[in-house]
């Protein structure tokens, strides 16, 4: 059913129109006259400490949190916040020893890093890995998720043109480079929060009134804790026989503090230390620019959950005293990936085109942030050293935007019909989950790269590859071939894919450690230091006074929430 009316159209068009014309100033005012690889792709030392900050955070937060994580918020609760306030720490990290090493050594690209540690077979390899990660599980999700959320509310016909869309909007943004999409974030980020926490004001509102208790966001957040106090831990006990089975479901999502000590730290570091898409925003800047911007996004990332999350479970506690029937439901079954959208049909007309535009706002933002790295990768680390050598920068200019409709084009065709079953596993999850497939191997990879000299570029190869094979065999062999308990694991039946499974989260530790043992057994082989070691001295990861305070504020904010909610 159409649930938006003419003055919702017109807010969501007045944000079309002020990120676009935003846009093309920026373009205008800082445009070269023969624009380089550098400026496109880098926006190489034009982005500001908060440009840097909110495009980490415009970027990253997308269709898979407000709808993923919403949905995880609807059966999980607040446990799926670890994502959040755990990638804050890792951004600390990453702010203070990773982001040295790269502008140090003038890396641009994640592939260029491997190049220059340890050699050209290493760096193909994982371009290729990139590449299909970012087109297939990333660009092609966060489409699906979008259209999907935003179709609930234009209307059930709307879901292929919302798509064309969507497309369209991201390319304008990432044809115009990274400065583009680096200053226009800002303004993607301010819509996203105030449309975010509009919504979920309301949504709390809802709440107290569903409830009986007024009309008061306050009320409805006690009303809600005191209504789904299973919803309001961290950790998950570890199953036993006699364990319902929706909680073996949320375990093997979320697997207790066993995750603590294994996959949570791989996901978070991988994704915010080695990923082009999100380590691109601060490679252009000089070293406390970069710190600043990326502490700046820590900061904002750890009051995400209330904008993606708590309407999640708002919509869980609604649900569970008779409201959305509807909405919850798809062909008769209930969607936890339907919660954000259920909860968008409370706000009235105008406030329900903001959080449309909030919507938007995040997903144009990702798809442009991620088809720019998908851009860089593909020209940089493969059409420039494979293809052609001798191309000029304004020739690798527009191959890199040619790249940019090529990877949106294929993104439409496996959006169309849902090809990879993304509804299916639920969006969240299904990210985190492939993406999964290769993060242990390259974290390995990268965190021997940075701070062991002995690390050599077989042992890379070997690496990476064992990586991606050790995590198909713990997610889909493992049980199988060894068995539902060992030493190493407890799997568990997965009542969704109807099989003894073993929490991915776990399935990726175990995956980073043994590949990482193979790792330094190999190059205890090789020479006591290899040649291409990165010189590494304490000087690099000094922090100024100013940094300092920012990473106290950061860590004490984690601390009282994690006490508060344990």
């Amino acid at each position: 059913m159409k649930q938006l009316v003419t003055a919702d159209y017109i807010v969501f068009l007045l944000y079309f129109i002020g990120v676009s014309a935003y846009g093309y100033w920026i373009y205008k005012r800082k445009q070269t006259k023969n624009q380089d690889t550098k400026d496109f792709f880098l926006a190489e030392g034009s982005l500001t400490w908060w440009a840097i900050g909110a495009s980490l955070i415009a970027s990253n937060i997308s269709a898979e949190q407000f709808i993923g994580m919403s949905g995880n918020g609807f059966t999980l609760g607040v446990a799926v916040a670890a994502y959040e306030w755990l990638a804050a720490i890792a951004l600390i990290i990453v702010a203070v020893w990773f982001i040295p090493i790269y502008l140090k050594n003038k890396i641009y690209t994640m592939p260029q890093f491997l190049s220059t540690r340890y050699n050209e077979t290493v760096s193909l390899i994982m371009a290729v890995f990139w590449l299909f990660l970012y087109v297939f599980v990333n660009l092609t999700s966060i489409l699906f998720l979008g259209a999907l959320a935003i179709s609930s509310l234009v209307g059930p016909d709307s879901f292929h043109p919302i798509v064309i869309g969507l497309s369209l909007f991201a390319i304008v943004i990432t044809l115009g480079g990274m400065k583009v999409i680096g200053f226009t974030d800002v303004i993607q980020v301010l819509v996203l929060i105030i449309g975010g926490l509009v919504t979920t004001y309301l949504a709390l509102v809802k709440v107290s009134e569903v409830m009986g208790l007024g009309s008061s966001a306050v009320t409805g957040f006690q009303a809600m804790i005191a209504n789904a106090d299973d919803h309001f831990h961290m950790i998950f006990e570890k199953p036993t026989a006699n364990t319902p089975q929706v909680e073996v479901n949320k375990y093997l999502t979320l697997p207790g503090i066993a995750m603590y000590l294994a996959g949570q730290w791989i996901v978070n570091l991988n994704y915010w230390g080695c990923n082009q898409y999100i380590t691109q925003r601060a490679l252009g800047a000089d070293l406390q620019t970069a710190r600043t911007g990326i502490l700046f996004a820590a900061l904002l990332k750890l009051f995400m959950p209330l904008i993606v999350m708590v309407p999640g479970i708002a919509a869980y506690v609604i649900f569970k005293n008779g409201g959305l029937q509807a909405e919850m439901a798809t062909n008769g079954k209930v969607m936890a990936d339907n919660a954000y959208s259920a909860v968008l049909t409370f706000l009235p007309s105008g406030l329900k085109g903001l959080s449309v535009a909030a919507l938007t706002a995040a997903i144009v933002a990702s798809l442009a942030g991620k088809a720019n790295s998908i851009s860089t990768i593909f020209t940089l680390d493969i059409y420039q050293k494979y293809i052609k050598p001798q191309a000029n920068q304004q020739q690798l200019v527009w191959v890199g935007r040619l790249t940019i409709l090529a990877a949106m084009l294929i993104s439409i065709g496996f959006t169309w019909q849902d090809s990879l079953g993304i509804g299916g596993e639920g969006g969240f999850t299904f990210i985190q989950k492939y993406t999964g497939y290769v993060s242990p191997g390259i974290f390995a990879v990268f965190i021997l790269g940075f701070f062991w000299k002995r690390t050599t570029g077989a042992a890379a190869v070997t690496g990476i590859l064992l990586g991606l094979g050790l995590a198909v065999l713990f997610n889909d062999f493992a049980p199988k071939l060894f068995g539902n308990e060992t030493l190493l694991y407890t799997a568990f039946f997965n009542s969704n894919s109807g099989q003894m499974e073993i929490p991915f989260l776990i399935c990726m530790g175990w995956s980073f450690v043994f590949t990482v043992l193979t790792m330094v057994a190999m190059s205890l082989a090789g020479p006591k230091i290899n040649p291409k070691a990165f010189v590494i001295d304490a000087s690099m990861f000094r922090v100024s006074p100013s940094t300092t305070t920012m990473i106290v504020i950061i860590l004490v904010i984690i601390s009282a929430l994690y006490i508060r909610f344990w």
